[in-house]
Order: structure tokens, then sequence, then C-alpha cells
């Protein structure tokens, strides 16, 4: 297909997205849009009763819907069913209906302004003193040479200030065409505010085909363009805070005697401008005769501990008496939830929470005991450029 095809598609599926958004979303209603992974498709799901609170996910009897849970594990969970479901593939639009897929017709108004007119609930911009995050991590170290903890991931945000209202729906788009490895996501409600991300991390995955699967991915260094994945060196600090993440995963294996699992890396991975070091576990759930371990696995993982610490309890009491600020949704984990008899949740993160002119960026790094606090300070600027680079594109 040649390049002008790919982009009139493109732009096509953008308009019939953002017009049918503008007809569906008013201040009642609440939505995510979302772009898997390796795939072109993207998804809209709106919920006409607004999001229910949970107190824990049972993925394994939830109705098709999308999930999104905070960072704090003890706060609530909110999940939006899918009142309506549209899918837009291969340039056609389609609704879910009671036999499946459906083509849905639409018709496009050229001179529509509908991204202007998509509803969005905004929260306003929260005040922060400036933190001194080198001093943050620096801290963290200090605990770590104490053996109070092994690891952690102080993070901080950063408000950022337009002078005009931002499309945010086009920067979804934007995302989806810029970090094709990334779930891609626009999720607006009440109760959390909109939000806009573009997450590498694959918390759980439970297929149609009873195939579990979670990923280990810690260490950062930026991606130069032409490099060779298979030939990028990671310094000791990099592998072990990677094989902290693996181990913890491993460990709660081990909690729920789950010992059949099948193990894949690490390697190197590219997310956006950033590369990763990644492990996969997988677990065929009805070999081991375990159908709810999605759930079980899920409770037992969030939050992980690359993005909070070893040991858990202990990295939350640090991080909420020397972070100073609430992390939100940052951190925690959103995705689709039995939809297709599939559900993904992915860890929250290269996230901002969004208003008509503004955005709140979130970025961690973590921290061993061979942390330097000024490189890991460089580590979060890589991170919310990720999205930065995309906002002012």
């Amino acid at each position: 297909m040649k390049v002008t095809e790919i982009q009139e598609r493109q732009f096509h599926q953008q308009k019939a997205v953002t017009q049918v958004l503008a007809q569906l979303t008013h201040e009642k209603n609440s939505f995510s849009m979302w772009r898997m992974p390796e795939t072109q498709d993207v998804f809209l799901l709106v919920s006409e009763t607004g999001p229910r609170q949970l107190a824990t996910l049972d993925v394994e009897s939830a109705k098709p819907g999308f999930a999104i849970a905070p960072f704090l594990p003890h706060e609530p969970k909110y999940f939006l069913e899918a009142d309506c479901l549209y899918r837009f593939t291969r340039g056609e639009l389609q609704v879910k209906g009671r036999f499946g897929w459906e083509k849905k017709e639409i018709a496009l108004n050229e001179d529509d302004k509908s991204t202007n007119q998509v509803f969005l609930h905004f929260h306003s911009p929260e005040h922060h003193p400036t933190e001194d995050y080198p001093a943050l991590v620096a801290a963290g170290v200090e605990q770590i040479k104490s053996g109070i903890l092994e690891k952690v991931v102080p993070a901080r945000k950063q408000v950022i200030h337009f002078s005009a209202p931002q499309d945010w729906p086009a920067v979804f788009f934007r995302l989806a065409e810029r970090y094709p490895h990334a779930l891609v996501t626009l999720c607006s409600t009440p109760e959390t505010g909109t939000w806009v991300g573009a997450t590498p991390e694959l918390l759980i995955r439970q297929d149609g085909n009873d195939q579990f699967k979670t990923v280990a991915l810690a260490g950062t260094k930026p991606f130069d363009a032409g490099t060779d994945l298979k030939t990028v060196a990671w310094t000791q600090k990099e592998i072990e805070e990677q094989a902290m993440v693996s181990r913890y995963i491993i460990n709660c294996f081990k909690k729920i005697r789950v010992r059949e699992f099948d193990e894949h890396g690490p390697r190197t991975v590219q997310a956006g401008n950033l590369l990763h070091l990644k492990t996969e576990f997988t677990v065929d759930t009805r070999a081991i005769n375990f159908p709810q371990l999605a759930s079980v696995m899920l409770n037992l993982l969030h939050p992980t501990s690359a993005v909070c610490g070893m040991p858990l309890t202990e990295a939350l009491h640090f991080l909420a008496e020397r972070e100073g600020m609430d992390r939100e949704l940052y951190g925690g984990y959103w995705g689709p939830v039995n939809i297709d008899s599939e559900t993904n949740l992915f860890v929250n993160l290269r996230c901002m929470k969004v208003s008509e002119k503004s955005a709140t960026l979130f970025a961690g790094a973590g921290v061993t005991l061979d942390s330097i606090p000024e490189a890991e300070w460089k580590e979060t600027e890589w991170k919310m450029n990720t999205l930065l680079n995309v906002i002012q594109s």
C-alpha cells in the first residue's frame, strides 16, 4: 500500500472516530478510546452509566468493559461497562452487537469541527511545591544502604500550560502513530478527569485460549536511530534493576504454587524514544487448572516493583512520606476487560492528566544501591519527553 493511501486511511479513521465521539459524549457519559500494541484498530467504549467503583477487579466474571485503577492499591478502582462499543478497522466503522461485530455506515462531514465538540471531563491542575528530585533519590539510596529497602521508584510530576486549548483526540492519534509498540489511551470520566497515555508495560493478559501473560520491564536508556537492539550494552545497575522485577513475578508465582510457567528474556526492546529490558512470563491456565489466575496475579502484582519498589509495604511507606504528591492514576493500571474474550491490563506509564490548556506529566525512575541522583532525574526527563515531543509536534 502506498504512503498516500495509508495516510488517507488514517485521516479517514481519525475523522470517523472523532465524529462518533462527538455524537456520543456529553457531561453524563464516560468513555475510553484505545489502540493496542502492534495493531491499527482503534476501539471506542462509551459508558452511559458512568464508572462503577470496585474494591477489587474479578477479571473472570467481569462484563466487557474498561478497567481503571489508581497507583495506591487500597483506593477504589473504576470500571466502565461497554454500553456502546465501536471498532475502527481497515477504514471501516463497526459496532459490537448481540451477534458480534457489525458494519456501521457513517457519513463524514468534511466541514464538521467535531473534534472541538468532544466533551471531556476536566479537573483543574493541582498546585504542588517544586520538589528536589535528586534529593528524593538520594534519600532512597540511603534507605537501601540501611537495609530497609531493596529498591524504590520515586516519581515526580510537571505541569505544562498552553496558550490555546489542546485537541486531545488529535494527540491520541499522533501518539498512536509515533508509538506502535504501546497501548495508547484517551480516557475521560467525571471521577478521574481526562488522561492520555502511551504505555509499553503489560501487567496481565488473559486470552481466549487460556494463555496468561505478564512481563518484567525495567532499565531505561535513550534510543538512537539505527541502533541494533542486539548490540545494546546495559550497566550492572540496569540489569539488576530489571532482574529484581523478574524475581518479584517469580515469587508471586511461588506464593500461589504455580511452577509451570515459561520465561523468555531478558531482551532489549524499543518503546518509542526509549529502550528497556524485558522478560516475558506465560502460563497455560487450562493445563494447570487455574482459571482464576489473572485475577489472583493482578492482586499480587499491583502495584508492581517496577513502579513502587521492594519490599512493597516499606516502599509504599517511603513514597507516602517523601514523594509529596498524589500519583492518582500514574503507576496504576488500565485496559480493556473481556473484549472479544481477551483482557489486557497495562501499567499506566508515560501518561498525563489533561485539561483544556494544561497537561500534568508523571514519570519515575528505579532507584537501587548504585543509583546516581542526577542520572535518575535525567531518566524522568526522557520519559516525560515521550509525551511532550508529541504534544509539541
